[in-house]
């Protein structure tokens, strides 16, 4: 009888341990998949993206549009660099209309720009020109040179 009761004990200890365990596994698990959504939802969502060239078609710049969070993202992939005293301004090329300034750029390899999914979609093209420092205002349309351009495409992945 007390080899039974023993037996009994043991049995319900392992099993109270083994709940334990299992709960804790489960938490973990909790924990990860928050964290893989939290990672997920903070992740860019890519629809747009454009390859501004010069004129030799070497890459100069590469564009993403994130509508999500309205952001547009350039990163500077050529060795351009614009004198202290201009500026670069990127400019959307609808298919009426003139050129539709985007904004301005700064001088780091990385920029990020804010533009309205409106601004982007169903436009076919990108541009950037050097101006003045500071840039242009958007009606006038761009007073330099036109240095980079590309067909914008949308990601339909």
């Amino acid at each position: 009888a007390c080899a039974t009761v023993a037996a009994v004990a043991v049995g319900l200890w392992s099993h109270q341990d083994l709940r334990q365990s299992g709960e804790r596994q489960l938490a973990v698990l909790n924990n990860q998949l928050q964290a893989t959504q939290l990672a997920l939802q903070a992740a860019p969502q890519i629809q747009y993206v454009a390859v501004l060239a010069d004129d030799k078609a070497d890459a100069s710049m590469l564009v993403t549009f994130d509508p999500g969070k309205n952001t547009l993202v350039l990163q500077r992939v050529g060795d351009f660099h614009e004198a202290s005293d201009k500026s670069l301004q990127l400019w959307a090329l609808p298919p009426q209309g003139g050129p539709q300034s985007l904004g301005v750029l700064g001088r780091d390899k990385l920029v990020k720009l804010t533009a309205a999914a409106a601004e982007v979609q169903g436009v076919p093209a990108l541009a950037i020109s050097l101006e003045p420092k500071g840039g242009v205002p958007s009606q006038t349309g761009p007073t330099g040179p036109v240095l980079f351009k590309g067909a914008l495409i949308r990601r339909d992945l």
